[in-house]
């Protein structure tokens, strides 16, 4: 096996390993979590998460959790302390949602 095949095979390795990883970290918030979370008194506030950091629904295009793809992403939720979510100030003046925006 010459260096160069060594090399590409490693490199593809390491690919796949990337490509697996952002997967599972792009996955949909799992039954549990989503029953700790309304347990914890959490509600679902559109428009509050940032980049990469919702909790899930982002749209057309994206796979669940962590993949809205701009700050305060008015289709992407996260979860936050139950009773705030529409007093969250948001730029622009705009608060947090209860329903997408």
């Amino acid at each position: 096996m010459s260096a160069k095949h060594v090399v590409t095979t490693l490199a593809l390795a390491g690919a796949m390993s990337t490509a697996l990883a952002t997967l599972a970290a792009a996955a949909p918030l799992t039954k549990a979590e989503a029953d700790a979370a309304i347990a914890a008194k959490k509600e679902k506030c559109f428009g509050v998460a940032l980049k990469g950091q919702n909790d899930c629904a982002a749209g057309p295009g994206t796979t669940c959790q962590g993949t809205s793809t701009v700050d305060f992403q008015g289709n992407a939720w996260k979860f936050v302390q139950g009773g705030t979510c529409t007093s969250i100030d948001l730029p622009g003046g705009k608060k947090g949602s209860l329903k997408p925006v």
